[in-house]
């Protein structure tokens, strides 16, 4: 593959699918992996739009065949992503943007260790509960047992947070979307060997605030209310 392969991950309820979905409005040149799931549509979900829906036999048959760059299993559903997307971006010399969860990101990055991995955090343990309320009210799942499990998982999920590229505080989402915008043309400015313009410096700024050394202190109240202690931090950082 010749462009950059860019990992999004995030816990269900942070807004990842709203910020992927403004960075396809802003940046070109990057292709979107669709994955596939065994798991059935929910709510508005349309199929090849937010994931490919397939049986569990085909899904297994894909997995013999060596079709997947990665693929696991949550909640008793396969979630993958084909190899197929990085040789079409690349007959296109595109970027890709793969939205996989962090098992798929460290089977990505053990094979392709120059792709760039960005985490998005919810401001706060509260602030997701609120968010998966309301989606299992609009997803028709008023089940306290599935908001607890969201919330269980999503703990042990942002635990994978050091494994990560840059950090994202989805807080207030248009400053979000900018600070994703500025990690995407940000590695592109920083790869292409020239001069940045004044406007690329601006994007190469931003993106370096959000590097995850950067983050460390910023996101210590968030990782507090979800009960996950942070990596020890020398005084000179």
């Amino acid at each position: 593959m010749s462009g950059i392969l860019f990992i999004i991950s995030a816990p269900s309820g942070s807004g990842k699918t709203t910020l992927v979905d403004a960075l396809h409005q802003y940046v070109p040149n990057l292709d979107f992996s669709i994955s596939f799931t065994t798991r059935a549509p929910r709510g508005s979900e349309q199929q090849g739009r937010e994931y490919h829906f397939i049986p569990r036999p085909e899904f297994e048959k894909m997995i013999a065949q060596r079709e997947f760059l990665e693929y696991a299993e949550v909640f008793g559903n396969y979630y993958g992503t084909a190899k197929s997307i990085l040789q079409d971006a690349a007959r296109r010399d595109h970027d890709v943007l793969l939205d996989i969860d962090v098992q798929g990101e460290r089977q990505v990055k053990a094979k392709m260790r120059d792709a760039v991995s960005i985490f998005v955090l919810p401001p706060s343990r509260t602030e997701l509960e609120s968010r998966l309320r309301k989606r299992s009210t609009i997803e028709k799942v008023n089940s306290e047992q599935v908001i607890r499990r969201r919330l269980d998982m999503a703990r042990k999920e942002i635990e994978n947070y050091p494994n990560y590229d840059y950090i994202l505080i989805n807080d207030r989402l248009d400053q979000s979307v900018d600070e994703l915008e500025a990690i995407v043309l940000g590695e592109r400015i920083a790869r292409s060997g020239k001069p940045p313009s004044v406007q690329e410096k601006q994007y190469l700024e931003t993106r370096e605030k959000c590097l995850k050394s950067r983050m460390e202190r910023k996101i210590r109240g968030i990782l507090d209310s979800f009960d996950v202690p942070p990596p020890r931090i020398s005084d000179s950082d």
